[in-house]
């Protein structure tokens, strides 16, 4: 079988940025860079056009900002095709949050060099999280503020969802929570596909930020 290639759409609106991040990409034999765009109409003109796998989008873009890129391609309502990674220099808090409400995997900062970039698409691609663990805690304990009504679940989390998505919150890889709940790392990730399903989240992120949000980690400490 043909290894599958990886087609990413770049939106930033700097040329330098442009040009060195497809310079990155394109030197991994599984991806491709298939458009970039220089503000967020356009890119949401070469997401609808070219049907990228991943959107690398920039924060502060002209016409429209990454953030209502994110939601009209991920958010509510939208085809949700396409997976977004969120990249930006400013390491703020009503930046990602805003972004991961709207449906966006994840976010990347510039400054944290190729390397995390490729896993960061690989990862979009796998259709996990894209926020590194360090990250997400960081972002998730300032949710300090009450938790706030949700509507019912139609199918409700068990006891050991409940756990699970508590570990998630933590920032926990499968192999972690395996460890620490004396189970194997397929049952965690079947567990995983369930609590998703049950939220109706598309990735870890959702899992998280809904743990948080419900108040079932609040009086825990995260490491």
């Amino acid at each position: 079988m043909a290894p599958v290639t990886i087609r990413v759409l770049i939106a930033d609106d700097q040329d330098m940025v442009r040009r060195g991040v497809r310079r990155i990409l394109e030197s991994q034999a599984d991806m491709e860079v298939v458009g970039a765009a220089a503000d967020g109409v356009a890119a949401l003109d070469l997401a609808d056009r070219l049907r990228p796998d991943v959107l690398l989008v920039d924060i502060r873009m002209p016409k429209m900002d990454g953030l209502e890129v994110t939601r009209r391609l991920t958010g509510p309502g939208s085809p949700g095709q396409v997976r977004v990674v969120v990249v930006t220099t400013f390491d703020l808090d009503e930046y990602v949050y805003p972004a991961l409400r709207h449906g966006a995997s994840g976010f990347l900062l510039k400054r944290s060099g190729p390397n995390l970039l490729i896993e960061a698409v690989r990862a979009a691609m796998a259709g996990d999280s894209l926020i590194s663990p360090s990250i997400t805690v960081r972002l998730l304990k300032n949710l300090t503020a009450p938790p706030k009504p949700q509507p019912a679940l139609i199918e409700p989390l068990t006891a050991r969802e409940i756990e699970i998505a508590v570990q998630v919150a933590g920032g926990k890889t499968n192999a972690d929570i395996a460890g620490e709940l004396f189970i194997s790392p397929g049952t965690v990730k079947t567990h995983v596909a369930a609590i998703q399903r049950k939220l109706d989240v598309r990735n870890r992120v959702g899992i998280a930020v809904w743990a948080w949000e419900m108040g079932h980690v609040a009086s825990r400490t995260i490491r």
